[in-house]
């Protein structure tokens, strides 16, 4: 059984306990996160990882910051969680969700303010935990809802190429480019998977092959630069990954190497599936173009499982994503159904909706 990603443990003056996906897949442990500091900690370090997971954290890290200031109310709290919001959103810059979640969260707290100006700080945060804990029931629902609207496009008796991890690890529920074939499993449809290791920090080895091993899900881990081969040797039939930010036109971000998959798979005529919530559109964004992309640290380059492997004193490049060009995507897949063939017009028709839902 997959252990709980993140859970909220009491009420309002309580605390945010994360499983610690750095430790995974040898140990089990967990953080205990009683400030915002430690949320942006846990998020920055990626012991909380996944846009949907880390947007969930960051909602509940903007609960902890009004006990920083547990007499406050009013406009001094509002001016208080705004300058928290902007801390929990900078932990990490391409996934939309993060911001997303704090400021939802944020949202809540001026409409309550504005709604009951004579309320304390206790009920106060009752309002603040009550939006967090709905973003993270709507993701547990958007997750089931992505499972149940792609699980027919997992090939029965065929194989799925996944890159990183999109699963319950880095959501609230299930998981993203995971549900589909959670969904699909539970219908006795038989597929094996295919996961890239995802250097330089091995998501797929440590954390998506765990996960579905669990699962008991048939998983085999491949090397990043072995997914030409198993395409030319038709071992592939599909490639699901998730995405971190989807722009208007739906260019996709992605854990960094998703392109490269997007590319061969269209040399090879694989469909090519993201599978993402629709939270993680930001029409603000007309391209990819303008997806900002995280640059983190060499070291994560120059070692493995915390062994060096570079000289001394070599200089690496550490993008943490790529974007993948709309025209490569067969088809996203949301909770609301399936864009096939993506673009602006029909992300558009398929989103028009969603503010009133």
């Amino acid at each position: 059984m997959i252990p709980k990603t993140l859970e909220w443990i009491g009420r309002a003056n309580g605390h945010l306990r994360l499983l610690d996906q750095r430790r995974l897949p040898r140990t089990v442990e967990y953080l205990v996160c009683r400030e915002p500091v430690h949320v942006f900690d846990a998020v920055r370090t990626l012991a909380v990882r996944g846009a949907p997971a880390i947007g969930v954290a960051a909602a509940y890290g903007l609960c902890l910051a009004l006990g920083q200031l547990p007499d406050a109310a009013g406009a001094r709290a509002l001016q208080h969680l705004d300058k928290q919001a902007r801390f929990l959103a900078s932990a990490r810059p391409t996934a939309v969700n993060l911001a997303w979640a704090v400021n939802r969260v944020l949202a809540a707290a001026r409409l309550f303010t504005a709604d009951v100006p004579d309320a304390g700080p206790a009920a106060l945060g009752e309002a603040l935990l009550a939006e967090a804990r709905a973003i993270q029931r709507e993701d547990e629902l958007m997750c089931r809802r992505i499972g149940e609207n792609g699980q027919h496009l997992i090939p029965d008796g065929g194989a799925v190429l996944t890159h990183c991890n999109a699963g319950a690890l880095a959501t609230a529920g299930i998981g993203t480019a995971l549900a589909p074939m959670y969904v699909a499993h539970e219908r006795a449809r038989r597929f094996r998977v295919y996961a890239d290791e995802t250097r330089p920090l091995l998501q797929g080895a440590r954390l998506t092959a765990w996960e579905l091993q669990q699962a008991g899900i048939d998983v085999t881990i491949v090397c990043d630069n072995m997914a030409a081969t198993l395409m030319k040797q038709d071992r592939v039939q599909a490639v699901l990954v998730g995405a971190d930010r989807i722009a208007a036109n739906g260019d996709t971000a992605n854990k960094i190497g998703t392109c490269s998959l997007a590319v061969l798979a269209r040399h090879f005529g694989i469909p090519f599936y993201v599978a993402a919530p629709s939270s993680t559109f930001d029409l603000a964004i007309r391209t990819g173009a303008e997806i900002p992309i995280e640059e983190r640290a060499a070291d994560e380059v120059l070692s493995c499982a915390g062994v060096p492997i570079g000289p001394d004193g070599i200089k690496a490049c550490n993008p943490a994503f790529d974007v993948t060009d709309a025209d490569l995507i067969t088809a996203i897949i949301t909770d609301r159904g399936v864009i096939e063939r993506p673009s602006a017009a029909s992300i558009a028709r398929h989103l028009k909706d969603r503010r009133a839902e």
